[in-house]
């Protein structure tokens, strides 16, 4: 607690102290707050400790500048959010501090937040990722039965969005061709969605993937004395291929 009492110290007086600091509103932090949640990301995916600990505290940071803020314009302070986190908290596990059974627990909490929404696609914040969201929408949407009932009928309607975004190339206007797309997209998501998947998680592994093959690429050319810019396609295609060969990661019949 005297940690915590002296961070409240540090945090209140660089506000009054550090003219950068001292300019930020909740609105200019935002930024921040979303670099700092990735590089958290980045730090759990590597399993590095070091990076977790250090990660952890700049996420912190961005709590304890937005109470900061809040107070100094009267609003609330780093207390009243560790007292309403604790409530809340107190109150979603009674399975924990009374004894109400666990799965009972989990059915009346997804019906007291259904009840107090006007719409179930409500609280689904619109900062989020594009991928993530469209998922939490479909998640949501399926709660009162909007969902395929199969997985067919999920590769029949990706096949029809693709034979729909054909058509709008052919008719060349190019507002159509975005829609397509996003329908696509979607399309793409709800299949993750229904194969019990992460849409998020597995276009980050995709570009994972895209970025080892390509650095070896980069680095096969560098051997040969070459640029990947001055290499034909054809000559790119080779490496891409070899360096699919050497990725750990690397699936059966997995596509360019």
């Amino acid at each position: 607690m005297d940690e915590i009492k002296t961070l409240l110290e540090v945090v209140e007086r660089i506000r009054k102290e550090c003219p950068w600091d001292r300019s930020q509103t909740h609105e200019s932090l935002k930024k921040y707050l979303i670099e700092e949640a990735y590089e958290l990301l980045d730090a759990i995916d590597k399993k590095d400790d070091k990076a977790l600990l250090e990660e952890l505290g700049d996420v912190f940071l961005q709590v304890l500048m937005h109470s900061q803020i809040a107070r100094e314009r009267g609003s609330f302070t780093f207390y009243h959010v560790a007292k309403h986190l604790k409530e809340k908290l107190i109150d979603r596990h009674p399975h924990v501090f009374g004894n109400k059974p666990a799965h009972e627990v989990l059915k009346r909490w997804e019906e007291e937040k259904i009840k107090t929404r006007e719409s179930v696609l409500d609280g689904v914040p619109k900062h989020m990722p594009a991928l993530m969201r469209s998922q939490k929408l479909q998640d949501r949407a399926s709660v009162v039965g909007f969902d395929f009932e199969n997985l067919d009928q999920v590769l029949n309607k990706l096949e029809e969005e693709i034979e729909e975004l054909k058509m709008a190339i052919k008719e060349g206007e190019k507002k159509h061709i975005q829609h397509e797309i996003g329908d696509v997209l979607t399309a793409v998501v709800e299949l993750c969605r229904f194969l019990k998947l992460d849409a998020e998680t597995v276009l980050q592994k995709a570009n994972d993937r895209f970025e080892r093959r390509f650095r070896y690429m980069e680095g096969k050319a560098k051997q040969m004395g070459k640029a990947l810019k001055s290499m034909s396609l054809q000559e790119m295609d080779i490496l891409w291929l070899e360096a699919k060969k050497f990725d750990e990661d690397e699936t059966p019949n997995s596509g360019r």
